[in-house]
């Protein structure tokens, strides 16, 4: 059997610099996929609020959150995780990038050190978000044969996407290192990217590899270079 994906929910930007939007105009959230190998279900980047993403997910593949084993995060954004913090997910393993859990754990470790220090009201929230992100793990190099993980750092200083190779062509679920078919189609970075440097070249490295794309902010499209 064949490594297969399904587009949950397309993403959004909350503003589109393509669109020469320069403030927020909607509620940004990422797309989802699911990415299936057998009994394998990964989940990736369940950005809308758990009670929407079960509905889709039904709508969708006419399946439960119960029968999703495995969460995948591009990044640790919160905008790309909502759904786990509604409990939804309790059953299934939860991974991310290795460089990009340990940079998050660490930024919110000196946050929370801080606001002690500081004695700010909102330590609570951050040693809660901690204790939700300690629950994830490194994701390993390989899920099954045809699901690999992908580094794409730049976007974030850890993010990772998932790379998919079933026989007659190769896909990348990119997370936010592709933003939206425009940005991909112009050759450029989400705005918001960590490393600006970094993240083009991981963009440039996952043109010269993939076929077809899952950028973060959008619908499934083909690698540019399919029309060159």
């Amino acid at each position: 059997m064949s490594v297969e994906y399904s587009i949950i929910s397309i993403g959004t930007l909350s503003h589109n610099v393509v669109w020469k939007e320069t403030k927020p105009v909607r509620s940004q959230h990422a797309t989802t996929t699911l990415v299936t190998d057998g009994d394998r279900r990964i989940l990736v980047d369940p950005s809308l609020p758990g009670e929407i993403l079960t509905a889709r997910l039904m709508e969708r593949c006419g399946v439960g959150p119960e029968s999703i084993t495995d969460i995948f995060c591009t990044t640790l954004r919160p905008d790309f995780r909502r759904a786990i913090e509604s409990g939804i997910f309790a059953s299934a393993k939860w991974w991310c990038g290795e460089t990009e859990l340990e940079w998050y754990a660490r930024c919110l470790d000196e946050t929370t050190e801080t606001a002690e220090r500081l004695g700010n009201a909102d330590t609570d929230d951050l040693k809660r978000e901690l204790d939700l992100v300690r629950k994830f793990k490194p994701a390993p190099e390989k899920f099954t044969e045809q699901i690999a993980t992908y580094p794409l750092f730049g976007a974030t200083p850890g993010c990772t996407g998932l790379l998919l190779t079933p026989q007659v062509h190769t896909i990348v679920v990119t997370g936010p290192a592709a933003a939206t078919r425009e940005h991909l189609q112009r050759g450029i970075i989400w705005e918001q990217s960590a490393d600006q440097d970094t993240a083009m070249k991981s963009l440039g490295d996952m043109l010269e590899l993939a076929d077809v794309i899952i950028p973060g902010f959008d619908n499934v499209t083909f690698s540019p270079r399919q029309w060159m």
